[in-house]
């Protein structure tokens, strides 16, 4: 059985997302080093393996059709990585800019 072009360009596509996400977990693992904040940063490499399961299930069927399995891990991977991300920018901009204005005003 000859592989696709669809079937190459979808296991492809997860090698760029894989350096995104490793990337923001470097960056969430030093700011939680030179910082006393949590960031949770292992979490960001749970996404690389479902996102991962998701494309190889995509890859192993023909053409492009609905797989709730898949869809599934897609989404879960989505709203992880969006949940990390933006709790990620809050601990970083946010918090620590109202931390900092408070201890300047004491």
């Amino acid at each position: 059985m000859a592989a696709s072009l669809n079937q190459f360009f979808l296991l492809y596509m997860w090698f760029p997302l894989v350096a995104l996400l490793v990337f923001a977990y470097l960056i969430a693992r030093f700011f939680e080093r030179f910082s006393s904040e949590r960031t949770f940063a292992p979490l960001f490499l749970v996404p690389v393996v479902t996102f991962g399961a998701a494309l190889v299930r995509y890859a192993t069927i023909d053409g492009i059709a609905r797989d709730v399995p898949a869809d599934l891990l897609f989404g879960i991977s989505g709203l992880l990585v969006a949940v990390m991300a933006l709790r990620l920018l809050w601990l970083m901009m946010y918090r620590r800019h109202k931390n900092h204005r408070n201890g300047a005003e004491s």
